[in-house]
């Protein structure tokens, strides 16, 4: 029994300290730290100026109110959490507009980023093709790829 479970734990180490894991571990806590720095740029930069040009618009307090009872008089509430507070159904449409504008915002960042990783990972794979062909030469006699430094053809045995 213990050793099962001593197994188990040796197991469960190996797994842990894989690069992979602590890689995605940083990747989810930075994402979430991207997230929140992404939600301050749609809620307090690009929002309050896109409602103004609106007309003054707090797209936080845009939503409908859903009817429940035709013995309830209608009520206007002066926000969503007014009308949330009354325990009214709400259709919160300009939260979604936030959520829209947020995921928009990280969707190009994520493309930007991979893009530039592309890029880098290009740069390398045509670093290290570079490096191959200034390692090779072509036989003479019988136009195969061989080392810069041989002396004579692997393949046709030529001296060269």
């Amino acid at each position: 029994m213990f050793e099962f479970i001593k197994n188990g734990l040796n197991e469960f180490k190996t797994f842990a300290i894989k690069g992979n894991v602590i890689d995605m571990a940083v990747g989810i806590i930075i994402g979430a730290s991207f997230s929140g720095v992404v939600n301050s740029l749609v809620n307090d930069i690009i929002m309050p100026p896109l409602g103004w040009l609106l007309g003054k618009v707090d797209f936080t307090n845009l939503y409908f109110i859903l009817p429940t009872s035709k013995d309830i008089p209608d009520t206007i509430y002066l926000s969503l959490d007014a009308a949330k507070d009354a325990g009214v159904v709400t259709i919160n449409y300009g939260l979604f507009i936030n959520q829209i504008i947020s995921f928009i915002i990280v969707a190009f960042s994520v493309f930007i980023l991979v893009k530039a990783i592309n890029k880098l990972k290009n740069i390398n794979i045509k670093d290290a093709e570079a490096a191959q062909e200034a390692a090779t030469k072509q036989c003479p006699r019988c136009t195969s790829v061989i080392p810069i430094h041989a002396t004579k053809c692997p393949f046709c045995t030529a001296d060269i």
